[in-house]
């Protein structure tokens, strides 16, 4: 009996692994007869396991089925669900913390004592930094990802930061985590362009509106045009420069958020970059710590880019010479 049960498990861990088994295969698998595979089978079911029959009756495919039945997660998997669990029970979607917490709590029960330290000795060591994240409501979230799978029109009240309220009609096209904040990028019908939102600022209007053919984003890519937008439009001071290096180096050298980098060919790139201040432009323009020609700005920043080198020479003027 023992050694049938953990037969079953191992056929259930085969099965886990999201692709089609024939029955040779797993027989020769288990090191059984294919007759035995199919009993198994038989057993799986029994215990509401929605095993399915593919290529006739000679191949199997776990299902999704109508309660979720025990997983059985590898090492490395076990380890990875609970540190996002751990993540979750903070993180910026308010009213699942509760949910995380309870499924950690199952999840470390059952941890053999290696993978239990490993992740407590994970979470011993680590301390998050910065200010908490604005919290999004669950049902926010799952509808917007909903009307961008079935590209249907949504309107939503939003709050922009400035305190002004308004309706939004749109055409939703992704959600992107970043930097903390869930953003929606959408095409704004009425302004017939597109913007990015902060899903925390989102109240939807439901029902949602009627289909709609998804257009091409100007990057080709969501999160990139979000990059863009906060790293450059949102700030009050803009600059564009070129750097003299490939945009692989360059890029290796931007933070998150920081820079927008554009290629221009294997030596050189295009650097966006937006900040509160031009001192702000010069300091983060500078520490990037690559040659670079100032291609647009405003003339505040020209004056804080001359009085930086201003400053550099003076602070050398006495040093001892090599």
């Amino acid at each position: 009996m023992v050694e049938t049960s953990a037969r079953l498990l191992k056929l259930l861990a085969l099965l886990q692994t999201h692709r089609d088994w024939s029955g040779a295969e797993l027989a020769d698998r288990l090191g059984v007869t294919g007759r035995t595979v199919r009993r198994d089978v038989e057993r799986l079911r029994e215990l509401g396991y929605p095993v399915h029959a593919t290529q006739g009756a000679a191949g199997y495919r776990l299902g999704a089925g109508a309660a979720l039945p025990p997983l059985l997660l590898d090492d490395e998997e076990a380890v990875a669900v609970a540190v996002s669990l751990r993540s979750a029970s903070d993180g910026s979607v308010g009213g699942i913390e509760e949910a995380a917490l309870r499924a950690l709590s199952k999840l470390e029960q059952v941890l053999p004592p290696r993978l239990r330290h490993r992740v407590s000795t994970l979470r011993g060591a680590t301390v998050r930094v910065g200010t908490p994240a604005a919290r999004v409501d669950p049902d926010t979230l799952m509808t917007i990802a909903e009307t961008c799978q079935r590209h249907e029109q949504l309107r939503f009240d939003y709050h922009a930061h400035d305190g002004a309220t308004g309706i939004r009609k749109t055409e939703p096209h992704s959600l992107v985590h970043f930097s903390r904040h869930w953003y929606l990028v959408a095409w704004d019908v009425d302004r017939d362009d597109w913007r990015t939102f902060r899903v925390d600022r989102i109240t939807p209007r439901i029902p949602t509106g009627p289909r709609f053919t998804p257009r091409e984003l100007p990057e080709g890519d969501a999160a990139a045009y979000l990059s863009r937008r906060l790293s450059q439009r949102a700030w009050p001071h803009q600059a564009t420069a070129t750097l003299h290096a490939a945009a692989e180096t360059a890029a290796a050298r931007i933070w998150p958020g920081m820079g927008v980098v554009e290629t221009v060919d294997e030596h050189t790139c295009r650097l966006h970059i937006g900040a509160e201040s031009p001192e702000a432009l010069v300091w983060m323009i500078t520490a990037i710590d690559l040659d670079f020609t100032l291609l647009t700005g405003p003339p505040e920043l020209v004056a804080a880019l001359r009085a930086q080198s201003t400053r550099c020479d003076r602070a050398l003027r006495d040093f001892p010479q090599a």
